[in-house]
């Protein structure tokens, strides 16, 4: 995450989506050929693997993440599902579409503390039409162990 200094982060240009697949697009951001979007920065997780309806987020928890009863707060967990699920949907479009969450829901199967280490969020498309999408995702720690798992429905437009 955050130690590995050659991560540049700021916004694609809205050209680059509007001709390029965003599959391609992704996989540029996974080769440091574009810059990772700047939420990651500040949440300390990046997109490390993108193919065809899924994509593997990777992030690590941090102290000030903590909620007042010292375990990692839920809205970190969900906006690194958020990320995956959405990606995964968003990496079957077609240059110029673009994709945004409308509903999302988690399910919090067990605590998450800094000492939890490297988690994985993993979505997967389970459909995409020409308007709406939906996505499942699970996040899992390095041995595998479910901490979270959701869904998401995302509706598709132009850009």
């Amino acid at each position: 995450m955050s130690e590995n200094t050659d991560i540049k982060y700021g916004l694609i240009p809205l050209e680059i989506w509007k001709t390029e697949k965003p599959l391609d697009v992704f996989r540029k951001m996974v080769g440091r050929e574009l810059p990772a979007p700047p939420i990651g920065e500040h949440f300390d997780f990046l997109l490390n693997e993108i193919e065809n309806g899924r994509a593997v987020f990777e992030g690590k928890a941090k102290p000030n993440f903590y909620n007042p009863l010292g375990t990692i707060h839920g809205g970190f967990i969900t906006t690194l599902l958020d990320s995956a699920m959405a990606c995964a949907i968003h990496s079957t479009l077609e240059a110029g579409k673009g994709s945004t969450s409308i509903e999302i829901k988690v399910n919090f199967v067990r605590p998450i503390f800094e000492k939890t280490g490297i988690l994985r969020a993993v979505g997967e498309v389970v459909n995409v039409g020409r308007q709406i999408a939906s996505a499942e995702g699970k996040l899992l720690d390095k041995d595998g162990k479910l901490y979270a798992h959701g869904t998401t429905t995302c509706f598709i437009f132009d850009l």
